[in-house]
């Protein structure tokens, strides 16, 4: 099959949402559709016992959070489709942002009940700045919650979208009867013992059919009507370019637990989101249907199996073909590498893939040669742009608990950093391990997976830092000379051996950037690959 029919194929796409608002169940359900998996299990639900496919870190299956973000392809009418369940807990919110450079377009997920919710607000920030197309699902519709119409407000004054509703409940929590498919102009109706199974829908040219009277009552078939009219009236038409562009985002109603309107959602995506797009890098625009191949890391994975300490790279092809067994250039040092095994997801299953093609996310197996951020072509010496990273807002000295046990650590702790994880800072004057966060409760992650999958135990001492500031200057000057005299006890080095000044507050930089104005401070340690 030609380059040009295999994109054409393809659609790579992000869920994004507050944490609760169904995430991950809304991408169990789409698998559900897709025929991938069999039965869908939720998150927290007793009642259920099989665990998400896509939680597939023990510590998400006992909190109910997505911590990892995990990759699900599969096929669907024709298409191939690849899914990036990103974290909602906003500790991780780097992990997303990286991943969001990986899709060419979002659903946005909103509780019906909490409608937008804080962290929805940032990542729909991060989406609007790189015009990624987004659609809303307004999930849980078999709750309680707010009108449509004020949601449907809420959702374009609080994130900023131009909205288009495509899909419309009828009734709400104990009322609901189903949905209207704007999209397609039919009815939907479900039963309530089909939670975990599809219920068959009803189609309907005529609104004004008085079938529909039948099958939903009176009162119901009345208001349904009057709400098309005032959608009618008050909403533009959908307008497939304006949703491409990232300037209106259309929006469906249903619930992922009871299979409300996941059928729906998932029909009209196939039919009007992006395939793959170009990518900018430092020399040009790539462009997905060029014969060569071009591909960036946006994810490292240490320990997918337990048994074999394996690293992942994830990364996502932008142009040309991939084949196993064929020589890539790494562009950051220039290495030559082939790949025998690379695997395409399943959530935790993989498997063995010949060839793979613009926007799909390969599985490159790593021995420590990857980081986040890097380029791999067919040879050409460009880089792509844009991975974001932030100086972390926690730090903490990490201890070794078990004497015995200091190699496992260490590599343990190299090997979690690669993945982006954290950031590790070592104290110049000591050599003490010092780790940063974005959020707290990435400690207790570390923590977990460095006992439980490198056999290690350590523990953490509180450090009152403010921020991580990278230096950059001539360490040959007078000036820096006098500078690490009197920060000797402030400076360490990150992992690429950068020098790093760990000040204690704003007033402290403040000071230090007037005595010493040759040394510049930087606030963001941007993956710089050096050469």
């Amino acid at each position: 099959m030609s380059l040009e029919k295999e994109i054409s194929k393809r659609k790579t796409f992000g869920i994004i949402a507050h944490p609760d608002a169904g995430k991950t169940t809304l991408t169990e359900k789409l698998l559900l559709f897709g025929g991938a998996i069999q039965e869908a299990g939720a998150v927290k639900s007793n009642k259920i016992k099989k665990g998400a496919t896509s939680d597939f870190m023990e510590i998400e299956r006992q909190r109910g959070i997505s911590v990892a973000t995990s990759v699900l392809a599969f096929e669907y009418k024709n298409h191939k489709i690849n899914i990036l369940d990103t974290p909602g807990h906003k500790d991780f919110a780097e992990d997303t942002y990286r991943t969001l450079t990986a899709v060419d377009s979002v659903i946005v997920v909103v509780d019906v009940a909490k409608g937008v919710e804080e962290q929805t607000e940032k990542l729909v920030q991060v989406c609007q700045m790189r015009n990624i197309p987004m659609l809303v699902f307004i999930n849980k519709l078999d709750r309680e919650g707010k009108d449509a119409f004020d949601l449907l407000d809420e959702v374009e004054q609080k994130l900023g979208l131009s909205v288009v509703p495509l899909s419309l409940p009828i009734g709400m929590g104990s009322d609901f009867q189903g949905i209207y498919n704007i999209w397609e102009k039919n009815i939907q109706l479900f039963l309530e013992e089909k939670k975990q199974k599809v219920g068959d829908s009803v189609k309907f040219d005529d609104i004004n059919d008085p079938k529909i009277d039948e099958m939903i009552g009176e009162k119901a078939a009345a208001q349904l009507r009057e709400e098309l009219e005032l959608i009618e009236s008050v909403y533009p038409e959908f307008d497939r370019e304006a949703y491409v562009k990232g300037n209106q985002q259309p929006v469906f109603f249903g619930s992922a637990l009871n299979n409300f309107g996941v059928r729906e959602l998932l029909d009209a995506f196939i039919e009007i989101a992006p395939m793959p797009q170009p990518k900018e890098s430092d020399l040009r625009i790539v462009k997905p249907e060029e014969k060569n191949f071009t591909g960036f890391v946006f994810k490292i994975h240490a320990n997918m199996d337990p048994k074999h300490r394996d690293r992942l790279a994830f990364v996502k092809i932008v142009s040309g073909t991939f084949k196993r067994n064929e020589n890539y250039l790494l562009v950051r040092d220039g290495k030559k590498m082939k790949f025998s095994s690379p695997n395409a997801f399943f959530a935790d299953k993989k498997e063995i893939v010949e060839e793979s093609f613009p926007g799909d996310i390969v599985g490159l197996h790593d021995t420590g040669n990857f980081r986040i951020g890097d380029t791999l072509t067919a040879g050409e010496k460009l880089n792509f742009k844009g991975i974001p990273s932030f100086s972390p807002e926690h730090f903490r000295f990490i201890n070794n608990d078990d004497p015995l046990k200091a190699k496992q650590l260490s590599k343990g702790v190299d090997q979690l950093m690669d993945e982006g994880v954290a950031q590790l800072f070592i104290m110049e004057m000591n050599g003490r391990k010092i780790i940063g966060t974005v959020g707290a409760l990435q400690f207790e992650v570390i923590q977990y997976r460095l006992e439980h999958e490198y056999g290690a135990k350590c523990s953490y001492e509180p450090l009152s830092i403010h921020k991580a500031c990278w230096v950059e200057a001539d360490e040959k000057s007078e000036e820096f000379r006098e500078f690490a005299r009197l920060k000797q006890r402030f400076l360490a080095r990150d992992k690429y051996n950068q020098l790093v000044f760990l000040a204690d507050s704003s007033f402290t930089i403040h000071m230090t950037q007037e005595k010493f104005p040759n040394i510049k401070l930087h606030f963001i340690s941007e993956f710089r690959n050096q050469y």
